[in-house]
C-alpha cells in the first residue's frame, strides 16, 4: 500500500515509521529541523522493544507525495484546514483519508443520520474549508490511543500504547475499511473497526478535553492531576458535563467517570499533548478538545460552566504564547 503520512509529529511518525517497517511505501510531509533529520538520518522511532530507522520519501510539499491509495493526516485539528486544497489536488481514483485528530471531528454530522445531518462545526472547520475541499466518501475516521512524543528532531519516543479504532462514518464494515485495518495490523498496531465510532470518539474526548487543558495549565502530568484532590474533582465535573452534552446526542458512554479517570492515573507520569505544545511553542488543540463540545453544548441547550471557563482559561493562554511567539516550561531554580 502507499501511504502518505502529512504531519509526522509524535502520531503520525509513529505511524510512517511502523508502516514503512512493515514493507509499506511511505512518503511523509514535515518542515524545518525535523524534515531535514528525517532526510538525513531516517525517521528514528524508539520504542520498549528496541529502535526503527525507516528510510521514508520525505518532502516539504503535500503534492510530492503523488497519489497514495491512503492519506493519513497526522496534524492537529487545527492544522488540517489550511492544507485541504492541497491535500484534495493528490487524490486519485481510489485515495482513501484517514483523519486522526483529537477531539470532535469536522466530519462529525456527516453520515451521521440525525436531525443535524450536514452540519458543519464552525468550532473545528471555520467556514466549511475542510468540507468543500476533501469529499466525505473518501473519509476513514480513527480513534488514536498510542502516546508518543517528539524526543528530537526526526526521532519520535513510543511512550505506551498500540490501538487505532477505525471506522466507516455511517458504521459500516466495508471491504476498504477491512483493508485498511490489515495494513495496521502489519505495522503491529491492533485496529479494530468500529460500528459506533461516535461513541468511542466521545469515551476518549472525556480525557482529552479535561486532561489536556488542566495540564497546558497548571504543568501537571496525568497522574498528579488525578492524585491531587481538586483537580480530580474538576475533571469528574468537566466529564459529567461533556456526558450530558453526548447523551443530547444519543452518546451512551459505557464506563464510568471514576474508571475513565482511574484509566489515566495508570498513565503515569505522561505530559499530555496540549502540555507539550506548550512547552515547545506550538498552537493548543483548545478548540477541538473544548470548543468543539461546547459548541454541540449549545445545539443542543447544555449547560457547561466548568467546560466554559477551562476552556476561556486554554484559549487565552493559547493567544498569548501566540502573540508573544513564546513557551511556557517549569525550570529548576
Amino acid at each position: 500500500m502507499k501511504i502518505g503520512v502529512i504531519g509526522v509529529g509524535a502520531i503520525g511518525g509513529l505511524l510512517a515509521a511502523r508502516f514503512a517497517a512493515a514493507g509499506e511505501e511511505v512518503g511523509v510531509v514535515a518542515r524545518g529541523a525535523h524534515l531535514a533529520a528525517i532526510r538525513e538520518r531516517g525517521l528514528v522511532l524508539k520504542e520498549e522493544g528496541g529502535e526503527i530507522v525507516a528510510r521514508v520519501a520525505a518532502s516539504e510539499r503535500i503534492a510530492e507525495l503523488g497519489q497514495p491509495d491512503l492519506v493519513i493526516l497526522g496534524m492537529k485539528a487545527h492544522q488540517v484546514a489550511p492544507v485541504a486544497a492541497e491535500v484534495a489536488a493528490i487524490l486519485g481514483p481510489q485515495t482513501l483519508i484517514l483523519t486522526a485528530q483529537n477531539g470532535i471531528p469536522w466530519w462529525y454530522f456527516f453520515k451521521h443520520g440525525g436531525p443535524h445531518e450536514g452540519t458543519r462545526l464552525q468550532s473545528v472547520d471555520p467556514g466549511g474549508a475542510i468540507a468543500d475541499h476533501l469529499p466525505i466518501d473518501r473519509i476513514i475516521g480513527a480513534v488514536v490511543y498510542p502516546a508518543a512524543e517528539i524526543e528530537s528532531p526526526g526521532v519520535i519516543r513510543h511512550i505506551e500504547g498500540h490501538r487505532f479504532t477505525l471506522g466507516e462514518l455511517d458504521g459500516a464494515r466495508s471491504e476498504r475499511i477491512e483493508r485498511v485495518a490489515v495494513a495496521f495490523a502489519r505495522a503491529g498496531f491492533k485496529a479494530p473497526v468500529s460500528a459506533d465510532l461516535r461513541t468511542e470518539i466521545w469515551t476518549k474526548l472525556w480525557g482529552n478535553l479535561s486532561l489536556n487543558p488542566i495540564s497546558a495549565l497548571t504543568h501537571a502530568t496525568l497522574q498528579d492531576i488525578c492524585r491531587f484532590p481538586e483537580t480530580r474533582a474538576l475533571v469528574a465535573e468537566m466529564m459529567r458535563e461533556a456526558q450530558a452534552v453526548g447523551e443530547a446526542f444519543d452518546i451512551r458512554v459505557r464506563i464510568s467517570i471514576e474508571k475513565r479517570i482511574a484509566g489515566a492515573e495508570a498513565v503515569g507520569a505522561h505530559k499530555t499533548s496540549m502540555l507539550q505544545d506548550v512547552e515547545h511553542g506550538r498552537a493548543i488543540e483548545a478548540d477541538a478538545l473544548i470548543g468543539s463540545v461546547i459548541e454541540l453544548a449549545r445545539l443542543a441547550g447544555v449547560a457547561t460552566p466548568h467546560l466554559d471557563a477551562v476552556y476561556a482559561l486554554a484559549k487565552l493562554l493559547g493567544e498569548t504564547l501566540g502573540r508573544a511567539r513564546g513557551r511556557l516550561a517549569i525550570a529548576p531554580l
